[in-house]
């Protein structure tokens, strides 16, 4: 049997230069701080949670989902204003001990807001949201009406030419 060799990553240099080049976008793009501080304010960061949204025809309803790991429910908030969904919510710093030797930084801290078009037909007084492993998940029924529907493509008769 052969013995296998523990060998570094090929190229460790290009993802070292990759993890810069995304900490300079981050910065310039998103306003971040320097990530030099162990434990920058609350307030220095924002971030945007990704978000998934579709119309479920079966179901009758729109959905959208809300990627947010680590924010607890409480410190979510959802409203509706003129078909317009908001959403607000904030991850925050917890020190659990005084002194941390820092080796890894990438979770983002901060408050975050998301505004959605609602589609025309849903229904906004019937909203429903729920909290399961991270992922908010907000329901509207649909309006029978507002649903995507199919329609058929009709054809002129054709006249036959009889040959003379």
């Amino acid at each position: 049997m052969t013995k296998l060799l523990h060998r570094e990553p090929a190229f460790p240099e290009l993802y070292d230069l990759r993890r810069g080049f995304d900490d300079i976008f981050n910065r310039y793009l998103l306003g971040r701080p320097v990530f030099n501080e162990i434990f920058p304010t609350e307030k220095a960061f924002t971030f945007v949670p990704p978000v998934e949204t579709y119309i479920n025809r079966e179901a009758k309803k729109y959905v959208c989902k809300l990627s947010v790991p680590g924010i607890e429910p409480k410190d979510l908030e959802i409203r509706v204003q003129n078909h317009t969904l908001v959403i607000r919510g904030e991850r925050k710093i917890v020190k659990e001990t005084k002194e941390l030797e820092l080796i890894e930084h990438e979770f983002i801290y901060g408050t975050f807001e998301r505004t959605l078009d609602l589609p025309e037909g849903a229904i906004t007084e019937k909203l429903t949201a729920e909290y399961v492993n991270g992922v908010l998940e907000i329901t509207a029924p649909m309006a029978e009406a507002a649903l995507p529907h199919k329609i058929e493509i009709k054809t002129p008769a054709v006249a036959k030419h009889v040959a003379v």
